[in-house]
């Protein structure tokens, strides 16, 4: 009768961990793994859905702030939503003249905090449907929700939305978004 006490708490435990340890991985982003434990520059470059964000990152000189301690909320838009832009405009910028304005799109994507979506939601409906939000690049994001999914308006009116929420990473967290965030201007 002992053993099989042992036993089924053996199981109930061994059960109940990987429950919680199911629970607690994060999404597949671009058909990777994305592992809490590396950084957002280490987990985005295995993403094949972010390719060009990481060239524009690399190329407007910020893996090694994205690389540093943060926390970091990025909004991270996807090879879709770079493609969706005028014709031109991402090879524009990434020529080596234009990277003041590379580095100031690309920090109007980043927070300097660790956002988790409920607690985006949360301040969103303490603000009464509409929080701003502002970002490292000096922009103010207009959040929201819709249908349960939160969206983003930028300054020139253009909202993205998140497609994949709650992405841990080491120095903060990562929401792939459908559309690249545009400063005014």
């Amino acid at each position: 009768m002992f053993r099989f006490v042992i036993r089924s708490a053996l199981v109930a435990s061994m059960l109940t961990t990987g429950a919680v340890v199911a629970y607690a991985e994060n999404p597949m982003v671009g058909g990777a793994p994305m592992y809490a434990e590396k950084n957002i520059v280490e987990n985005a470059i295995n993403s094949k859905d972010h390719t060009t964000l990481v060239a524009a990152v690399k190329a407007a000189g910020l893996v090694e702030t994205l690389q540093g301690k943060g926390p970091f909320t990025v909004f991270a838009p996807t090879n879709a939503a770079f493609e969706a832009l005028p014709a031109g405009t991402v090879d524009t910028l990434l020529k080596p003249e234009n990277k003041d304005k590379l580095t100031t799109v690309l920090t109007c994507h980043v927070v300097a905090a660790d956002a988790m979506s409920a607690t985006i939601a949360e301040m969103i409906k303490d603000d009464g449907g509409e929080h701003d939000v502002k970002t490292i690049g000096g922009c103010i994001l207009k959040a929201k929700t819709d249908g349960g999914k939160i969206g983003l308006t930028d300054e020139t009116g253009g909202t993205a939305w998140v497609t994949i929420a709650d992405v841990k990473q080491s120095n903060g967290v990562i929401h792939v978004i459908n559309k690249v965030l545009l400063p005014k201007g």
